[in-house]
This record gives C-alpha cells, structure tokens and sequence, in this order.
C-alpha cells in the first residue's frame, strides 16, 4: 500500500503535467522552490494547509482529487473529461446564481 505523501505528490505532478508546467514555473506560481515541489512530487515531504489550498486553487480541483490513488482511480482522458464537465456545470449554475443575486442588488 502506498503512503498518502507518494499519492499526494504523484498526483500533484500528474496535475502539474496536464497544465503543461514545469516543476519551475508550478514552483514560481505557488511562491515555493522547485526542490520543496520536487520534495513533494516524491513523497518525501507533504505540504501545509495553506499550500494545500494553493494546489486545490492551482489545478481548480477538489481536495479528495489530489488524495485519490491512482490504483482507484482511472487517469484516463474520459474519465477526467466527465471531471471537466461536471465542473464546467457547476461554474455555470453558481456563476448563474452569482449575477441574480447581483441584478436583485443593483
């Protein structure tokens, strides 16, 4: 069984790789150095709670994504396109409930 650092971090670079990042610009966006991303990517150290959030922000994922092991679950294109699409739907209903809220101030 693997350990929730090597998960963690295995995901972070499967999610850094879809992005097209290097560790060096990942690193630069998150305020970190390569090495710690790099420390993280391995499994040798895992990451706060705010840095966490940085991740989750980074990638416009949901926490339990980043924890998911890849043995569980399938990092095939379909299965992560039903990701997008749910997402997409959920930007869309709140960005929605957002300007009616906004029409019934103004």
């Amino acid at each position: 069984m693997k350990s929730i650092k090597v998960i963690f971090g295995a995901n972070i670079r499967f999610f850094r790789k879809k992005q097209g990042l290097s560790q060096e610009q990942l690193a630069e966006k998150l305020g970190i150095t390569t090495k710690h991303l790099s420390t993280i990517e391995t499994g040798a150290n895992f990451v706060s709670a705010d840095l966490l959030e940085k991740f989750i922000q980074q990638f416009l994922v949901s926490p339990s994504a980043l924890f998911y092991s890849i043995d569980e679950v399938p990092n095939d294109e379909s299965f992560f396109s039903k990701i997008d699409q749910l997402i997409d739907n959920e930007y869309e209903k709140t960005s929605n409930i957002i300007k009616m809220k906004i029409r019934y101030l103004v």
